[in-house]
């Protein structure tokens, strides 16, 4: 694992070093380090308003995501779940075109915070529901509570979408996802939830050791099953939120980031896993998000589609060993 954790840190910084440069304009080694130490000027002004805000939302976004999508996957026990299927970007789309109708106009920082009040408060619905079920509550309760509670609230948005012509608009940047024109008062919507998901997963990460057995073995074992599944559900849901919060719904992140990471270090424990995990997402973010400024040069292409290319080759994948599987 400390191969593994080594060179996703060289990777990690590499690819920071490179998003400092490139770009619609691409800047010289100098040129950032004298932004860096303080000097004026225009392509100093881009490099910190611009490029290092944006660079640390990739990072920390990606990092959520990826552990996020861990946290969903150890506790359902499912290798195909992710945050998504928690209702959490539905709760965020249907909160930022509420607050957009009702107000007229908002701010990036005001959006992220609508997304995050909205991912947070449908994850309580879920658990809601998920408690009401009592005994016949489990991890398949969890994600058909959240994809029936997505539908519902993506209906509802479509509604307000049609009669609202602003909230349409700022819709469709906000749900194309990514990075670029954030700023720092966004990252500071989604790095405290980054924090605590990241403490909290480490807190419990002996639990979901044993979580990888059946729920019978891991009772026998001291586990208390149910509150240690709800408990890292929680988390993942908590560091989605933020990430939608500062990035919008960037799609296949948490389902690729844990499945890589797995590959990085199969023998690893879940704490380990965890650490390999969140570099692996800030990687892929950073990455992807180099990746979208240079493909369709003067513009950009959406950060979701870069990552759709990584995504659903493993998707697929993935699908095609379980059908051997059973086979």
């Amino acid at each position: 694992m400390k191969k593994s954790v080594t060179i996703l840190v060289l990777v990690l910084g590499l690819a920071i070093i490179a998003s400092l440069h490139l770009g619609l304009n691409v800047y010289a080694p100098a040129a950032v380090l004298s932004a860096l130490g303080g000097a004026d000027g225009t392509d100093a002004i881009i490099i910190t308003s611009l490029r290092i805000p944006r660079t640390l939302v990739a990072i920390c976004a990606g990092a959520a995501l990826g552990l996020s999508g861990f946290l969903v996957q150890a506790s359902t026990r499912n290798p195909l779940a992710e945050p998504g299927l928690l209702g959490i970007n539905a709760g965020a789309a249907f909160s930022v075109v509420l607050g957009i109708t009702l107000s007229g106009s908002l701010g990036l920082a005001a959006i992220g915070g609508l997304a995050l009040a909205g991912g947070l408060v449908t994850t309580a619905l879920v658990f809601g529901i998920v408690t009401a079920a009592g005994r016949t509550a489990g991890p398949g309760t969890t994600l058909l509570a959240g994809v029936t509670l997505a539908a519902m609230l993506a209906s509802l948005t479509q509604v307000l979408l049609l009669v609202d012509e602003t909230a349409l608009e700022t819709m469709l940047f906000w749900l194309s996802g990514g990075f670029a024109d954030r700023s720092f008062e966004v990252l500071a919507l989604g790095l405290p939830s980054l924090v605590i998901g990241l403490v909290g997963a480490l807190a419990i990460a002996g639990s979901l050791d044993v979580l990888r057995l059946d729920d019978d073995s891991a009772g026998a074992l001291g586990v208390r099953v149910t509150g240690i599944r709800m408990g890292a559900l929680a988390l993942g849901a908590l560091l989605a939120a933020g990430a939608v919060a500062m990035a919008g719904p960037v799609v296949f992140l948490g389902l690729v980031a844990p499945h890589l990471a797995r590959r990085l270090a199969p023998r690893a424990t879940s704490a380990g896993q965890i650490v390999v995990t969140v570099l692996t997402g800030a990687s892929i973010a950073v990455l992807a998000d180099i990746v979208a400024r240079l493909i369709v040069l003067p513009g950009e292409a959406p950060i979701g589609a870069v990552l759709a290319l990584v995504g659903v080759p493993i998707l697929v994948s993935l699908l095609r060993r379980k059908a051997e599987a059973v086979l």
